[in-house]
């Protein structure tokens, strides 16, 4: 659909639904990812499954004192650089602890253990 719509004007940006647990748009990340083309993933805090105790993000979160949502947020901008998470707010304190996630730099086996456990809860329910 992005190469149709690029027939007739240049994509600045796709909007998907994309998470740690929901990959059903990886491909149009990679392709957006391979040609500098924004992606705005909406339901990005959908971690479901993983935010219960004891999960790799659990884990994260409280080694590093913030939350899950901000170690899922920081997992998706790592994830690609033309990643723009669109998570819903519904106050100023929550968007200023969604921008928190922003500073957070996680470690390549960090990265590597959230894709790993999200790649598997995704496989599951896929089937």
């Amino acid at each position: 659909m992005i190469e149709r719509a690029s027939r007739f004007f240049p994509v600045a940006t796709v909007q998907n639904r994309f998470n740690l647990v929901d990959r059903k748009s990886e491909d149009v990340l990679d392709y957006c990812t391979e040609r500098n083309i924004g992606f705005m993933p909406w339901a990005p805090l959908a971690a479901g499954s993983l935010a219960r105790s004891g999960t790799v993000l659990d884990t994260i979160a409280k080694e590093r004192e913030v939350s899950a949502g901000q170690v899922a947020l920081a997992w998706l901008l790592h994830r690609s650089p033309v990643m723009l998470p669109i998570p819903g707010t519904g106050s100023p304190s929550h968007l200023e602890d969604n921008m928190r996630a922003a500073a957070i730099s996680l470690n390549a086996d960090e990265c590597a253990a959230l894709d790993r456990q999200g790649r598997e809860v995704w496989e599951k329910a896929d089937k």
